[in-house]
């Protein structure tokens, strides 16, 4: 249980370090951009004249700018997203994106300031991988950044907390949902599910 917890936090903290707009084509590789990135990121977490509203908004644009979901959501379905059709895949990348914005960015703001270190990069063609550590005052957690080099940078499609994919997580779970109940019923579960943190969110 406490490694569970342990994932989620780091979840919500790496989520927050990455909601960050895309890098100048002139940046050097992955690993200068994920940096780059994390410095703006903090940059508008520490802007205390943005608050309520104009961040979240803020963030969600920078996110949504940051991540490619076309390249994650192939991975969280995998073989299954080869056997849907064009609008149901468009679909599940509106949904799997709005699901990680509605479920992570309300915590974003409660970034303070751990410590992260940079490893090394390793870039094999167009994929890459940045290693990193977060220092906290209880732990030093390893979390590795998977990156595809798209025309407007090197945008994240995974990451690896403590040995545990982002992706792989989320695809166990819809996987086996998509193969028992079909990609519709997936499709509906995943829109309930945005509904009822959005209805929490509006409540609280």
């Amino acid at each position: 249980m406490k490694r569970r917890l342990r994932i989620g936090c780091c979840l919500i903290l790496l989520l927050g370090l990455l909601f960050a707009s895309v890098p100048a084509l002139c940046a050097d590789g992955p690993k200068a951009q994920l940096e780059q990135s994390i410095n703006q990121i903090l940059t508008v977490l520490q802007n205390d004249t943005l608050q309520g509203e104009s961040r979240r908004h803020e963030l969600s644009t920078l996110l949504r700018q940051r991540f490619d979901f076309s390249v994650m959501s192939q991975y969280v379905l995998g073989p299954q997203w080869r056997k849907t059709g064009k609008e149901d895949r468009a679909q599940f990348i509106v949904l799997f994106s709005d699901l990680l914005e509605a479920s992570y960015i309300g915590k974003i703001e409660a970034y303070t300031d751990e410590e992260i270190l940079f490893g090394d990069e390793q870039i094999d063609g167009r994929k890459a991988r940045v290693g990193t550590q977060i220092l906290t005052a209880s732990a030093e957690i390893p979390i590795d950044y998977k990156l595809v080099q798209k025309e407007g940078g090197w945008l994240v499609y995974d990451v690896i907390v403590e040995g545990v994919s982002l992706v792989r997580t989320y695809r166990d779970n819809y996987r086996e949902i998509a193969r028992k109940e079909g990609m519709t019923r997936l499709l509906a579960r995943m829109q309930e599910k945005l509904d009822e943190i959005r209805m929490a969110e509006t409540a609280g």
